[in-house]
């Protein structure tokens, strides 16, 4: 029973009715009343305060406001760091290409040269089995097509084009081969021996991809030609041009000095290296 009382002096306290007035100061003139229970106040402040959450969580969620909230990061600091990330990707392959090519320009300056080893057996049968499957005889197109060559060759005044190096390689000084090109030495170059201050002359039109002074073997320059060649100039007593300038054959790129602990007298250290491999720069190049 005393529950029952309980809940119904609740409910009368939550229904009861009030008038809420809104009286002029001056002339308590009645302007706008209401009438009120408590529980229609708790209804009132409960839908408020959820309309006040919701609004607040859209602006926070869907509208830039949120950038101003601290530690919640904005659309323009993750694009920012996600443009960061593919540089930081390309910049560390850059640094990668730049690594293997730093590594064999240190490969020309110090003269270690590349080699490669052939299993002999396995290429011979590998050869003789590509021989047994392939049809040598000529068909009537290519027949034809070679009488036709042929005949055209036959009036051509001028020479055919050929790759030989030396149409296209001019010599960076002329003199006396003091020590020539030596595989077992490790004398991967020929040293001719030349008046000081004797113009150096580049072998063929490339780039300078190295100028500088080392200890060993002085003002070095290196340029870079087409067909992935390579040609070394070493012991000059100055250098005229700078990495990245462009260069003719037989424009003037140093002159001839004693320079490094390596040398014994004026001469030019001349290496050519093609594909990565080091060759025979007597094999190109007349010297005398």
């Amino acid at each position: 029973m005393a529950k029952k009382k309980e809940e119904k002096k609740l409910k009368r306290k939550l229904l009861h009715k009030y008038r809420l007035v809104i009286l002029n100061e001056d002339t308590f003139e009645e302007r706008i009343s209401f009438k009120l229970t408590r529980l229609n106040i708790f209804i009132l402040f409960s839908f408020s305060t959820i309309t006040i959450i919701a609004l607040t969580t859209f602006l926070i969620a869907y509208t830039p406001l949120k950038e101003y909230i601290p530690g919640y990061p904005s659309t323009q600091l993750r694009k920012q760091a996600t443009q960061l990330m593919f540089e930081t990707d390309s910049l560390k392959r850059s640094f990668e290409i730049n690594k293997q090519y730093y590594a064999s320009i240190r490969k020309v300056l110090t003269g270690d040269s590349l080699t490669v080893d052939f299993n002999r057996d396995s290429v011979i049968a590998a050869t003789q089995n590509q021989s047994l499957n392939i049809d040598t005889q000529p068909s009537r197109a290519d027949s034809l097509l070679r009488e036709k060559v042929a005949q055209e060759d036959r009036y051509n005044l001028f020479n055919p084009a050929t790759a030989a190096v030396t149409n296209t390689l001019f010599p960076p000084v002329k003199g006396t081969i003091t020590e020539s090109y030596d595989v077992d030495t490790k004398h991967y170059a020929v040293d001719v021996a030349v008046v000081r201050d004797e113009p150096v002359k580049a072998a063929a039109d490339g780039t300078v991809i190295f100028s500088e002074w080392t200890a060993d073997t002085g003002y070095v320059i290196i340029l870079e030609h087409a067909g992935n060649l390579i040609s070394v100039y070493k012991h000059n007593a100055s250098l005229n041009k700078e990495q990245g300038d462009l260069v003719k054959a037989g424009e003037v790129i140093a002159t001839v000095g004693s320079t490094g602990t390596l040398s014994t007298g004026p001469h030019l250290h001349f290496e050519l290296w093609s594909g990565g491999y080091s060759v025979n720069p007597t094999n190109y190049i007349n010297f005398e």
